[in-house]
């Protein structure tokens, strides 16, 4: 057997190597960053693996047999263009995955997630009511765990919860899910993708080589999922009106209900839901379909829906004191997460906004905060453009985090929400968004017990 491959050194990119490694294959790893990377090469070194630091040579391609491509990296790379052009097959992480995965021959089952916002939390919740109902289950995939990661030691009838990005998805060749929905579609990674309907072209390659068998779940507020869906799969649907088949949807006074072959079946009110706003209501219909066809009962739903507290900084309620109630969202990374943040809280609101500017405008945020906010709190990289954008409105600007923190506390009154939403990347003072959310739920923890 001929060499393996890997292009890029992030966990996706290990967690291939180091599974091909252990299969016995002749695999080295090759990243376009400078380096070495200490710890990726200590990981790399102690499994006798080969890397390559700064470049992709080409001569890694003589007697290559097939070329893994980490989600960051584009198959458009000159490095992955020529191995194409060789007829050396160009796969992801994901790829490698599930045909290991369909190597185990149990009655495992992949329940995939994709679209642009809520993916995660989708993802999460929906481990969350399969392990709820005594079931096997596993959320991994772009969440955080690369799905090679998640079959070792995974038992049989495992149900792998799987989000799937853009990405992912452009590398995958006979990847199959027993389930599989897209939530939404808003622009976002058009540098990589071009335009909207290649984006969009992307996305849909989750519903490939789908059987009747298999669930194929789409918003009802976007056909064009449906229209261009790909694979044999039982179509079903969620949103805001009863759809006509399987599915599930939210009535007009707030109830979600799931629709299957033996009716119609109240779950929860919204209310019971201790994840807020309408974008998680959808994401709680979705996971609700996948998890029953993943095996999990009525009831087992239902109190799952109720006892999903959400992801780590993502709208997490981490402080409370004199009525004012603090909220982590420092995944709000791009202006529309910002936007959904801001809708699912019912103000007023003293929002921190900034950090590293992302060149988008922030000016659609104008909609989402009128009649809510108490006060911006422009912070970071980002103040010039958030004054540009939106300086016309109830705004402090003040560029250390903790100090700009410390003035939003200061502004809110009995009754406000503090949100942590910044609409920018976390480069400028901190390493990513993980670390600027932690840091702020510190703070936080010291202003309410004080």
């Amino acid at each position: 057997m001929g060499r393996v491959v890997v292009v890029g050194a992030g966990r996706s990119g290990m967690g291939a190597a180091e599974h091909l490694a252990k299969a016995g294959r002749d695999v080295v790893v090759t990243e376009g960053k400078a380096g070495p990377d200490e710890a990726a090469a200590a990981r790399l070194s102690a499994q006798g693996i080969p890397a390559v630091w700064g470049s992709h040579p080409m001569t890694l391609l003589d007697d290559c047999e097939e070329l893994v491509l980490s989600p960051g990296v584009s198959p458009a790379i000159p490095f992955a263009a020529e191995a194409a052009r060789r007829g050396i097959p160009v796969i992801g992480e994901l790829e490698l995955a599930h045909r290991a995965l369909r190597a185990r021959r149990d009655d495992s089952m992949v329940l995939a997630i994709t679209g642009t916002n809520g993916k995660s939390t989708t993802t999460d919740l929906t481990a969350h009511l399969l392990k709820q109902a005594g079931l096997p289950a596993r959320a991994c995939g772009n969440l955080g765990i690369p799905l090679v990661e998640a079959l070792e030691g995974a038992e049989e009838g495992t149900r792998f919860a799987l989000e799937c990005s853009s990405y992912q998805l452009e590398t995958v060749r006979d990847f199959h899910a027993e389930a599989a929905a897209t939530l939404n579609l808003t622009p976002d990674h058009l540098a990589r993708h071009g335009t909207m309907e290649a984006y969009r072209a992307a996305k849909v390659r989750i519903f490939g080589h789908q059987t009747p068998r298999d669930l194929r779940l789409t918003p009802l507020a976007d056909p064009a999922f449906e229209a261009m869906a790909p694979g044999g799969g039982q179509s079903a649907h969620f949103g805001w009106t009863a759809p006509e088949g399987p599915g599930a949807w939210c009535d007009d006074h707030g109830t979600l209900w799931l629709v299957d072959d033996h009716g119609e079946h109240p779950l929860v009110h919204r209310t019971r839901l201790l994840i807020p706003g309408d974008h998680n209501v959808e994401n709680a219909l979705a996971a609700a379909v996948l998890a029953g066809h993943g095996g999990a009962d009525l009831d087992a739903i239902r109190e799952g829906l109720r006892t999903y507290p959400g992801l780590a900084h993502r709208i997490a309620l981490c402080g409370e004191r004199g009525g004012i109630k603090a909220y982590n969202d420092s995944k709000g990374t791009n202006v529309d997460a910002t936007l959904i943040a801001a809708r699912a809280l019912p103000g007023p609101l003293v929002l921190l906004l900034g950090g590293q500017d992302k060149g988008s405008s922030y000016a659609p945020l104008r909609e989402a905060l009128a009649g809510k906010l108490r006060s911006l709190v422009f912070l970071g990289e980002a103040i010039p453009q958030l004054e540009r954008d939106l300086g016309d409105l109830p705004h402090v600007a003040v560029q250390p985090f903790d100090d700009a923190v410390a003035a939003a506390l200061g502004l809110a009154r009995e009754g406000d929400q503090v949100l942590l939403s910044p609409a920018c990347a976390s480069f400028d003072q901190f390493r990513n968004f993980e670390e600027r959310g932690e840091h702020f739920e510190a703070l936080i923890r010291d202003w309410a017990k004080a």
